[in-house]
């Protein structure tokens, strides 16, 4: 088993962005704002719908785009005319997404991604009981309460989970997908009457520990308006690693809006 450290935690997450971009790794830091056209890779993160019309993603230092060709124009003055961290909100965001609605597209998806912190990572104390699930015994866990923990149009990428018992009762779930070969992605339920006790936390963190011990990095994803999980993220020991804003299709955008 191999320790990892932040910065190799990081550089696997950069080098798992750059399949998914059709960049190079060293893109991310190179200081100035790079442009690729998206293409499909069967090693990119599974639940990625590629080519991309536009997809930005930064890792602090630059933006690199990924996009469709006929789009280059447009993103490259886009990601070139204003600050990196102000090309991912109003108003800036809205020329972006003023120039692709006349095309028929907009701007839809905006998460911030978070990793792990070694050196802050610990198990962190629960008052329930707590065992460690794998995915035959997710069968019949596929309902709306665990619906972040798991995802039923893609069970098979839900390898490994931690649960929270009472009185032999689930009550929490931190579950992962494994959406890509190096890195799994972490989700997390409790239900309402357990919440503010810390076993999101618990959960989270407990589940990173074992995801690391094999060889995987964990990452965990929301929307930055998510406070609750921003914070639960930050309690569990990961840290704001980058962000990715996507454009889609107007009618995937009013669909996902009834």
């Amino acid at each position: 088993m191999m320790k990892l450290t932040n910065e190799m935690i990081k550089q696997i997450a950069m080098q798992q962005s750059a399949i998914d971009a059709n960049c190079n790794t060293e893109d991310f830091t190179c200081g100035k704002n790079v442009v690729t056209v998206s293409k499909e890779n069967v090693f990119a993160r599974k639940y990625l719908k590629l080519p991309h019309v536009c997809n930005l993603i930064s890792y602090g230092n630059n933006i690199v785009a990924t996009i469709s060709e006929e789009y280059r124009d447009i993103v490259t003055n886009y990601i070139n005319k204003y600050p990196v961290e102000h090309c991912f909100e109003t108003p800036n965001m809205h020329i972006l997404n003023d120039a692709f609605q006349e095309l028929g597209y907009r701007v839809c998806f905006m998460a911030e991604y978070f990793l792990p912190d070694v050196q802050v990572l610990t198990i962190l104390p629960c008052d329930y009981e707590i065992r460690i699930l794998k995915a035959e015994d997710f069968k019949d866990l596929y309902i709306a309460e665990w619906s972040n923990a798991l995802c039923e149009t893609r069970k098979e990428l839900d390898v490994l989970g931690v649960g929270a018992y009472h009185d032999g009762n689930l009550i929490g779930l931190a579950a992962c997908s494994a959406d890509c070969e190096t890195m799994w992605q972490i989700g997390v339920d409790v239900l309402p009457e357990y919440r503010r006790k810390g076993i999101a936390s618990a959960l989270t963190s407990r589940l990173a520990l074992e995801i690391l011990d094999r060889d995987k990095v964990p990452f965990y994803c929301c929307a930055w308006s998510n406070i609750k999980s921003a914070r639960n993220a930050i309690r569990s020991g990961f840290r704001p690693a980058w962000v990715e804003m996507t454009v889609k299709s107007a009618s995937t955008v009013e669909e996902m809006n009834m």
